[in-house]
Formats: C-alpha cells, sequence, structure tokens
C-alpha cells in the first residue's frame, strides 16, 4: 500500500510540564493580571533582549490596536502598511480613524521595502507598519532610516516572527512598539494572547494602563480594595494567570522550538529547492534570521494558476498547508469598497497571495514527515503537469 501520513499545518507543542503549570496557575488565589502574567512579561522581555518592556496581553489584534492608541495616531492621519499582511494588520489603523496607505512587497521575502514606503510617504502620514512576512526579517536599518528622516513612528508586527533577528538584533525592538502572537499555531501559545513590546518604558506604561479599562491601580495596590479612578479609555485586553503560565512553560523550550524549525526548514528547503517554476521565500542578506514559521512556496509560469489544485491534493494526502495571505488587503472588499484602491498597484502581493502555498516545519514534524511532503510536493507537480517534456518530467 502506498504510504499516507496525517500531517497538520500546526501543531501546538504542549507537554506534561505545561499541564502542570496551567493547573498550579489554576489553585493561585488570583487568576486575572497576577504574578504569572508579570513573570512572563519579564522572562519574554530577556528572551528578546535590549532593554523590552513588556505588556501581556489578549492578543496579538489587542496589542495593534493599544499600539496606535500609544503613538496617539487617529483621524485625519495617514499610516503607510503592507497590502501583503493580514487583515488584522490594517484594521487596527482603522479602529483609530486613521487611513492606511498600502505599499507592495519584495518578491523574494514578501516584505515592504524602504523604498516602497518612502514614495508612500505624504504630509498626512504618521507612522509605518511593517509585517515581517512569515518570520522572514524586514530590512529595518533602511525602513528605520526612512522613519527617522520624515519623523515617522514604526509598528512592528511580529506575530510569525518570534525567533526572528536583523543584524542581531530580535525583531519587534527597532521601531516604537512590537506586538506579538501567541495563537495556537504560532511558535509558543497561551491558547490566545498576545504581547505589546516597546523600547520606551513609558509607552508600555501607557499600555498597560489602556489594557486594563484606563484604572490607576491594580486590585493588589489599592489601600483600599475596590477604590480605582479610570485615567483613560481603556480596554479589556488582559491575559489570564492560566495563558501567563502556559506561556512561561512554554518559552522555556523556545530555543529547542526555533532549533526543530530551523532545521525542518532547511530540510524541505534542500529537497526542494531544485524544482523548476517554484521560488521559495526567505531572507536575502546574510544578516537575517528567519523564525522559521513555515516554507513558503511561490508556483510560477505555468504551475502558477494551479495553486489551488495543489493544495488539494496536498490535502489528500494528509497535508496541511495554508495561504499567507489569502488576498492582499487592498483587494479585500471592505478596503475596496471604501477607498478604492487599485488592485494594480501591488502586483507581487497578487502574485505571492495568489499563487503561493505555505507547508508545515513545526517542531510536530519528525525528519519522515519532511521526506514525505517533499516526495507527495513533487509527485504532485509531476501528475499536475502532463504538458511538460521528459526532461522537465525527470527534475520533478
Amino acid at each position: 500500500m502506498p504510504e499516507c501520513r496525517t500531517i497538520p499545518f500546526a501543531r501546538p507543542w504542549v507537554t506534561p510540564e505545561d499541564r502542570r503549570a496551567v493547573m498550579e496557575a489554576l489553585d493561585a488565589p488570583v487568576l486575572m493580571q497576577g504574578p504569572q502574567a508579570a513573570s512572563f512579561e519579564r522572562e519574554f522581555a530577556s528572551f528578546l533582549g535590549d532593554g523590552a518592556h513588556c505588556v501581556a496581553v489578549s492578543s496579538c489584534v489587542a496589542a495593534l490596536h493599544l499600539a496606535y492608541l500609544v503613538l496617539r495616531i487617529g483621524a485625519g492621519d495617514e499610516v503607510v502598511v503592507p497590502a501583503q499582511a493580514h487583515t488584522t494588520t490594517v484594521h487596527a489603523v482603522e479602529w483609530v480613524g486613521a487611513k492606511p496607505v498600502f505599499v507592495d512587497c519584495d518578491p523574494t521575502t514578501g516584505n515592504v521595502t524602504a523604498e516602497g514606503v518612502a514614495a508612500a510617504v505624504t504630509l498626512r502620514t504618521r507612522a509605518i507598519s511593517v509585517v515581517h512576512f512569515v518570520g522572514i526579517p524586514c530590512q529595518m536599518d533602511a525602513i528605520m532610516a526612512v522613519a527617522e528622516e520624515c519623523n515617522l513612528k514604526v509598528i512592528e508586527d511580529c506575530a510569525l516572527a518570534l525567533g526572528a533577528r536583523y543584524r542581531g538584533k530580535h525583531v519587534g525592538l527597532f521601531g516604537d512598539v512590537g506586538c506579538f502572537s501567541f495563537y495556537p499555531a504560532r511558535h509558543i501559545t497561551t491558547g490566545e494572547g498576545g504581547m505589546f513590546v516597546s523600547r520606551h518604558r513609558e509607552a508600555a506604561e501607557s499600555a498597560r494602563s489602556l489594557h486594563a479599562l484606563g484604572v490607576n491601580r491594580t486590585l493588589k495596590d489599592a489601600a483600599t480594595p475596590g477604590l480605582y479612578d479610570v485615567q483613560a479609555l481603556g480596554f479589556s485586553y488582559g491575559m489570564s494567570e492560566l495563558q501567563a503560565a502556559l506561556g512561561r512553560a512554554q518559552l522555556r523550550r523556545i530555543e529547542e522550538n526555533l532549533a526543530r524549525r530551523r532545521a525542518n526548514f532547511e530540510a524541505l528547503e534542500d529537497q526542494l529547492s531544485d524544482l523548476p517554476n517554484v521560488r521559495i521565500l526567505g531572507p536575502t542578506q546574510p544578516d537575517a534570521e528567519s523564525s522559521h514559521f513555515c516554507l513558503t512556496l511561490v508556483l510560477e509560469r505555468r504551475l502558477a494558476s494551479r495553486r489551488n489544485e495543489v493544495v488539494a491534493r496536498l490535502n489528500a494526502a494528509g497535508i496541511g498547508t495554508n495561504i499567507y495571505y489569502p488576498q492582499p488587503v487592498p483587494r479585500m472588499s471592505y478596503y475596496r469598497g471604501k477607498y478604492g484602491y487599485d488592485v494594480a498597484d501591488s502586483p507581487q502581493a497578487e502574485q505571492i497571495s495568489d499563487h503561493s502555498l505555505a507547508l508545515p516545519v513545526g517542531p510536530h514534524m519528525s525528519v519522515q514527515d519532511i521526506s514525505y511532503m517533499a516526495r507527495e510536493f513533487r509527485k504532485t507537480l509531476r501528475n499536475l503537469d502532463s504538458v511538460l517534456s521528459p526532461v522537465a518530467i525527470k527534475s520533478y
């Protein structure tokens, strides 16, 4: 019988130690914004390094929303954003009343470039939003130079980029705010959750107030329990002690997690890099280190229009896939309808969205899984492309 495996695109790596940590937190007297969350913030900051100030929040989306509130960006302002992004990256701009101005991406990394950002800056521009696409670091030195020259704030969406570094510095520590995700499919998970990160202590303190309804003190800080003042229009964006306890336990294995991902990525890349009409996205600079969230392939030329067929056949073979992202954001109905963006302005984002697929490389995968996936991918292309010459077919 032909070999068949079941390989999910992502699977949370949960151990008995993780479960014990959650149960111990459940037995504690405080279940919300207590010592576990405070410890998680300190330990996450220690992993990132370079003076990071962290605030644990309910999601990466919450961190993004807080970023614009803390930086006082709102109605009448413009924010340069990537066309190749998750919609939540751009929704956060909309929520504060600012206008997103989209820029196309580099075809080899999926990231915005400093040149593209600079061309989009106007007199109304107040900030730049960057996404480290599938964990591939943007060229932050060049982007920060544009920001400094134009006096702009920088928000880094690091949802898929835990462990990614540029010139030795962890992403999220270049701009004014970095936003991380602990969704189940990410490098570490808290079930749902995120982290607001800033090099600026005052920004983190502002986010800490806003993420807890804008109150001026926590329960443990109040001289008389139940008495407090509200100093700002805040939100209920806090992280529970159960989530934080799980996050702390997961963070203890982050180096092993990243090492497994790197090994899986490199093995899969090695087995697929010779395929014709297939391009693998990755860093273009030797001093950029990816988080290896997944392996993204762009199908080109005669394979380009057959992406969905490739996905269907891989899924039928038990291989989980994903697409980052299903459409360029300016092509989404809401943004196209509200602003009338011309999608022709983002041809590289369209190419990646319409013709790429992502393969898993997470720590849940074995060497055998990687080899099986590579064989099935090659077989899929060979079976689909019936018009290839015998020489080309052999290359699959």
